[in-house]
């Protein structure tokens, strides 16, 4: 059975009807879009917009010179449609493209900003096309880590203790043994064996770090790092390395995590010195280091140290200034060289310069509690052992 085509009147040009005009033919050429058309057509307006999302430098790598170098009209049948119908395809694709690289920021937001050092937080103020702005709300929420600062915190008031009651450094120094004998191997244990890993994270858990569910418990570094100052520094000087590892490490890392978004990074090193530093780390937490370094050592060597035996081993006296001098005992020293309260606040500001240094530092893979407290205690050792020695060569002079 065959349909006979139906035959069509011809329209009449001046006749207006009511139905709706048949769509224009677009007719494309063969060549592809020009670049400035095509995805890579990402403009320098769109590239500031994803620069202010994340305050990252975007390269002009995809970004072509603007011209006004349109579509020929000869790859148009209808004058104007095709181009405007390509304007729309590329703008298409260009939302597409910020869409894409805008959840990579905050990807990479969420990835850099788990302690509280982060860098590269995410406007929550900006747009794109057809992106979904970040508000402050939805920043991601901080892990202050309370129960493991609370543990972090209290060995300095229990290292205090000791000092003040003329505990036997020797006998702490065994217990501390004694324990790394006990959570050492139980680490291990942790680590390779999944039932245990699960008991021992369901009692302890709390107070780690989710870093150290996979790596080394960061308390077998924190022993370390005591009996490392107890063996090699004075009493007194390692008493303040222990203290300024309890309390300047948390004061920065509160800190940090509290005014670290809107405080500036750290250089990657101290100019002529080449101590590297760690740019994930805020200005505000090596500031909040500092000051809290030089308030134990003020408060330690003006309120604490003259309570253990009358202040006869002490590195520091008020009075007698610097104790500790070329011979191997305390004592030694020449008296009155930095003592009262300018000696006090010349020793106060190295030790708050050594604290935030030492706590800022980027060593790797070495951890903080095993560093800290044996950079702080070097450094504040050599600092008194070389004003004993020149207030001995002044006094002789």
């Amino acid at each position: 059975m065959s349909i006979d085509p139906v035959a069509v009147p011809p329209r009449n040009p001046r006749t207006r009807t009511r139905s709706r005009s048949l769509s224009p033919i677009i007719a494309f050429s063969s060549a592809p879009l020009p670049n400035d058309k095509g995805v890579q057509n990402i403009t320098r307006k769109v590239i500031r917009r994803l620069e202010g999302l994340g305050h990252l430098e975007l390269v002009d790598m995809y970004a072509t010179p603007e011209d006004d170098t349109d579509v020929p009209s000869s790859n148009v049948s209808d004058g104007g449609g095709g181009e405007r119908e390509m304007e729309v395809e590329a703008e298409d694709e260009r939302a597409e493209v910020e869409r894409a690289l805008y959840d990579e920021l905050v990807r990479r937001d969420g990835a850099l900003n788990g302690n509280g050092h982060a860098n590269g937080h995410v406007n929550g103020h900006a747009t794109a096309n057809g992106v979904v702005a970040k508000s402050p709300k939805q920043r991601q929420k901080v892990d202050w880590e309370i129960p493991r600062k609370l543990l972090h915190s209290s060995i300095g008031f229990f290292t205090m203790y000791f000092y003040i009651s003329e505990s036997d450094v020797s006998k702490i120094v065994f217990v501390l043994w004694t324990s790394l004998c006990i959570i050492v191997p139980a680490d291990v244990l942790r680590l390779r064996s999944p039932r245990f890993e699960r008991i021992y994270e369901r009692f302890l858990g709390f107070l780690m770090r989710e870093s150290e569910k996979t790596s080394t418990n960061g308390v077998i570094w924190y022993i370390l790092g005591a009996l490392l100052a107890l063996t090699f520094y004075p009493a007194d000087i390692a008493v303040i390395a222990i203290i300024i590892l309890s309390w300047a490490d948390t004061a920065a890392s509160t800190i940090g995590r509290f005014y670290g978004p809107s405080s500036r990074r750290l250089p990657t090193h101290i100019p002529f010195l080449r101590i590297p530093l760690a740019p994930r780390k805020s200005m505000a937490g090596f500031v909040a280091a500092c000051l809290t370094g030089g308030m134990i050592a003020i408060g330690f060597w003006a309120l604490i140290a003259p309570v253990r035996f009358a202040g006869r081993d002490v590195s520091w006296d008020f009075v007698k200034g610097v104790r500790l001098g070329l011979g191997s005992g305390v004592g030694n020293g020449s008296e009155g060289f930095l003592g009262g309260w300018v000696g006090l606040g010349v020793i106060g500001v190295v030790a708050g310069l050594v604290s935030g240094v030492a706590e800022a530092m980027d060593l790797g893979s070495w951890d903080d509690n095993l560093t800290l407290p044996v950079i702080s205690g070097g450094c504040l050792f050599g600092f008194l052992k070389l004003a004993g020695w020149l207030g001995k060569v002044w006094t002789s002079s």
